[in-house]
């Protein structure tokens, strides 16, 4: 895709949220079944199932989608589709190249072995390894856009407020 072709794509799209805000406001849904046996839940991603459970750190077995690893799959996506948007739109070309997302987390905390140890990631750091020509300035225009732009990148710097609760049967 070109940059003319995706801003042909876009320009009714952003029109609609000009004229009408609140039509981009949407509500994004994933739901999950907690297993009957076993540390699991099962996620269905739209186009598979996944089935989540605890990572080897924590007492899983390796078998089952670790949420935390999920998290930074979710990022690279996010990430790689967000920065090939903008590629295009700033016409800079990529002729391929490789996202990376790594978090360090203290497994202390989430098993409740230490109360000082933070339950979550400590860090999380994306890389973007790009084979392009593009020079130094249209790099750094590059990085900018794609972190003000990617979602999932934009929730873990501005993390929303979050509530959980139970209903029951």
């Amino acid at each position: 895709m070109d940059a003319e072709t995706l801003k042909a794509l876009q320009a009714p799209i952003k029109q609609q949220y000009r004229d009408t805000p609140d039509s981009a406001v949407i509500t994004l849904k994933a739901e999950g079944t907690v297993g009957a046996e076993g540390v699991t839940c099962k996620v269905d991603t739209g186009r598979a199932l996944v089935e989540a459970g605890l990572h080897p750190a924590a007492g899983g077995d390796g078998m089952s989608a670790c949420s935390g690893d999920m998290l930074l799959e979710a990022l690279v996506a996010c990430a790689g589709v967000t920065l090939r948007a903008v590629a295009t739109a700033l016409n800079v070309e990529l002729r391929g190249g490789t996202v990376r997302a790594e978090g360090d987390l203290d497994f202390r905390g989430t098993l409740g072995v230490a109360k000082d140890a933070p339950v979550g990631f400590r860090s999380i750091r994306l890389t973007f390894d790009l084979d392009t020509d593009a020079g130094e300035e249209q790099l750094a225009s590059l990085l900018k856009l794609t972190e003000r732009y990617c979602v999932i990148y934009q929730t873990l710097r501005n993390p929303p407020a979050a509530e959980a609760k139970i209903v029951t049967n």
